[in-house]
């Protein structure tokens, strides 16, 4: 298949921003009517405040207990989540997660479970029971109250995981004595051999039955056997299967010499005040009408199981030196900031008077739980998994418990970004760091090493596949010894010439520098591995007869095997140089810019075709042997936003979108972010109220989605369903200092709303009926630079 390419040159409108007065209605394209109060774009004081209690909408409430895990809503503190139920016979059970709990065979498994019996018990007779998720304080109520013997009796729990701190509590505050025996419920109580492996076991061998290279073995967990008064268990690495034949194969053993696996331990403990060890695996508090049970997790490496009792009693002890009500206080503000930061509230114009039928407040509800679930997971010691984040639950006919997970434990980075390419915009630049610090810290010094390596040239190249260390998929790389091969690559022809994941990451690290101008990480981690990242590329591939580099072997994604010059990377380069060529000389030096400049004039332009709607933006130059359902073409449009609204050429995005081969709503798929950089308004809303519905329907939690192409709850689909939305809403333009304000927002859509934007811009303000009624812009000197559409 082959296509013609027309010539495209990167170029900009060149066009004023009209000065906006006060109290002036401005009447745009897209029909919006836009109010100005008080000075500049600044509103009256009682306008926009009390926004964020909205919030409270969003909580979600049970009246009844659930029947098991299926029932379960999660809660966290960053590091540490749990997915929390109610038993018809009144027991509080949850399993407890965690983002740095390896296994040996490197799989994240669950630290384990506990379940809790009350005394009386939460569920009785005639009592009326409340669940409810309280999005304010990150907190899990449960609640009943009715009469005992003709008298009344009203219990009331909080499960909380401390936003500070590596505890999780369940206190109690009851107009009758209650007593509280919490039990460990353990899984992994004997060595077993697992019947198959996922795609990134790390013995993962599709040639041999179940992908077995050699048998798996699962380890146990062991109760902690002590004296003192708590309970808990560990699970402790004694081995690691893998990680050096991996290494070894891939021709990394001198340089990947400190095992992540071998000897990392994690587990719990469980105590409370006036409790009573009555077991290796039962504590009882004594009835009171309060009172309260603490469960601290930790995880260690490299540490041994003494060691780790030791930490764990001393993590415990230096938390409760800290008084309680301080702590919750300190948790309460947490959360209180956190949601301070951004937020939309949408509902249909006029108001609905029923919300669970409102598609704007099913979509906002979407929106502000997965934006909890990312708080609850996204500020560990790694990135979101984002198949399951920390929140999986058993699913029957899959190997492991709640252990298991479709696609296994390793990080994909068409999958592992999209959680986080909505927190810029919400201000959650904390949630941020576990992606850049794997990524830009962690892995891209093997990242330099292996392109040294296997090229024998400078630059660093990043797999689409790799464990958190940074090596490549076992089955993907192959058990063919680097040694052994004339190709070094990868054997897997899935993403073999799948380069995108280093330009995406240097273009998302550019995205967080506009937002937060921290000069500091620009320095340290931006331009090493974005010059590192374009050396590759220039060292890589080689020039034509007219000096235009020619990107051949290459595949457009998964999709297209064979290409030349494909979108992905083409947009890439030219995104990315373009914004360092425009930065700051005070910034960079004058040997980068030249390199830049040198680069840029090699580039090849963006990849078009002819469809029967006009020209288009086409998946490579050239293309063939397609595989999988991805949409390349439009990464010009997304992530890397050279068409779009507010740039030249929009209609090439349009009839890319009206003519790509695939199409859908769920999961991983990007076309509602597509539709909101286009600019369609009716399209993007569609697709975004299809998706908010579609949470995995096996599961009680309206946020759990999937499963999807991946597994539940799908962060992907959370991810994109995030983006999408603020990118209705607004949409800051990277070449330039532009903030385009409801540029796909649908006028019967009233909204408060408070995002981020570059430069440490905030924007805040309300639209109802296709009119902003208020609008706050912070600084005040950012105001000329918002565009009301466009």
């Amino acid at each position: 298949m082959k296509k013609e390419v027309s010539i495209y040159h990167l170029r900009q409108s060149d066009f004023m921003l009209k000065k906006i007065f006060t109290t002036t209605i401005l009447r745009i394209t897209l029909g919006f009517s836009v109010l100005f109060l008080g000075a500049g774009c600044d509103q009256r004081p009682d306008d926009l405040s009390g926004k964020r209690e909205g919030l409270a909408a969003y909580n979600v409430i049970w009246d009844s207990p659930g029947k098991d895990y299926n029932g379960s809503m999660p809660v966290g503190n960053g590091d540490i989540g749990l997915n929390v139920w109610v038993e018809e016979n009144g027991d509080i059970c949850f399993y407890i997660g965690k983002t740095d709990s390896w296994g040996d065979n490197g799989r994240l498994l669950k630290v384990g479970e506990v379940r809790v019996k009350c005394t009386p018990a939460i569920v009785f007779p005639g009592a009326g029971f409340k669940q409810e998720l309280d999005l304010k304080t990150g907190t899990i109520r449960i609640s009943s109250a009715g009469k005992v013997g003709g008298k009344d009796v009203d219990l009331d729990l909080q499960l909380w995981v401390d936003a500070n701190h590596p505890v999780i509590h369940l206190t109690y505050e009851c107009s009758v004595p209650l007593s509280m025996t919490a039990n460990i419920e353990l899984w992994r109580t004997e060595p077993y051999s697992l019947p198959r492996l996922e795609s990134s076991d790390l013995l993962e061998d599709r040639s041999k039955p179940g992908s077995l290279h050699e048998p798996v073995i699962v380890e146990p967990d062991h109760l902690i056997q002590t004296t003192k008064n708590y309970i808990g268990w560990y699970h402790y690495n004694k081995k690691s299967e893998g990680f050096d034949l991996n290494a070894k194969v891939q021709g990394l053993a001198d340089f990947l010499t400190n095992d992540p696996l071998l000897h990392r331990t994690f587990g719990a403990i469980i105590t409370g005040p006036d409790a009573q060890r009555l077991s290796d695996r039962s504590l009882k508090t004594a009835p009171k009408g309060s009172g309260r049970l603490n469960i601290y997790v930790l995880t260690r490496h490299p540490s041994r199981p003494g060691e780790w009792q030791k930490d764990i009693e001393q993590v415990a002890a230096d938390i409760e030196s800290i008084p309680f009500n301080d702590r919750k206080k300190a948790h309460i503000k947490w959360w209180s900031d956190f949601w301070g930061r951004s937020w939309i509230y949408a509902t249909s114009a006029g108001g609905a008077a029923n919300p669970e039928k409102d598609d704007a407040f099913i979509v906002s509800r979407a929106y502000t739980l997965q934006r909890f679930m990312d708080a609850c997971a996204g500020r560990g010691r790694y990135p979101v998994k984002f198949n399951g984040s920390i929140f999986t639950v058993p699913i029957e006919g899959t190997p492991g418990d709640a252990d298991y997970r479709r696609w296994g434990p390793g990080y994909w980075w068409q999958n592992t970004r999209l959680p986080y390419l909505s927190m810029c915009a919400s201000g959650d630049y904390d949630l941020m760091q576990p992606l850049f610090k794997m990524y830009a810290g962690e892995i891209y010094p093997l990242c330099k090493k292996r392109t040294r390596k296997y090229f024998g040239f400078e630059g660093a190249y990043f797999p689409e596949c790799m464990y958190f260390w940074g090596s490549v998929f076992t089955a993907v790389y192959g058990w063919t010894p680097y040694e052994e091969r004339e190709d070094p690559l990868q054997e897997s022809r899935w993403h073999k010439w799948e380069w995108i994941s280093g330009l995406e990451l240097v273009h998302m690290m550019l995205d967080y520098y506009d937002y937060t101008l921290d000069k500091e990480f620009f320095r340290d981690k931006i331009l090493p591995v974005a010059n590192d990242v374009l050396r590759f590329f220039d060292n890589y591939y080689k020039i034509d007869s007219s000096g235009r580099l020619v990107m051949h072997p290459s595949q457009a994604l998964e999709t297209w095997w064979d290409c030349t010059n494909p979108m992905p990377e083409i947009a890439g380069l030219h995104s990315i140089l373009k914004r360092l060529a425009a930065l700051p000389e005070n910034l960079t030096t004058g040997s980068e810019r030249d390199f830049w400049n040198g680069l840029i004039s090699k580039l090849p332009e963006l990849p078009l075709r002819e469809t029967p709607s006009g020209v288009a933006l086409a998946p490579a130059e050239r293309f063939e042997d397609k595989q999988n359902v991805e949409n390349p073409e439009l990464y010009a449009v997304f992530p890397f936003r050279l068409i779009g609204v507010g740039n030249p050429n929009i209609e090439w995005g349009k009839n890319a979108l009206e003519h790509r081969w695939d199409k859908g709503h769920f999961g991983w798929r990007q076309d509602d972010i597509f539709m909101a950089y286009l600019g369609l308004t009716e399209q993007a809303k569609n697709g975004l109220v299809s998706r908010a519905k579609n949470y995995d329907k096996t599961k009680r939690f309206p946020a759990f989605w999937g499963p999807n192409y991946d597994w539940t709850p799908d962060q992907d689909h959370g991810g994109v369903l995030m983006k999408a939305f603020q990118s209705m809403l607004l949409q800051a333009d990277p070449y330039s200092k532009k903030i385009y304000l409801a540029p796909a927002w649908p006028k019967e859509w009233d909204v408060d709303f408070k995002l981020h934007a570059p430069y440490n811009t905030i924007i805040e303000g309300t639209i109802k009926s296709g009119k902003v009624e208020a609008l706050k812009v912070t600084p005040s000197s950012r105001k000329g630079d918002v565009i009301i559409g466009y």
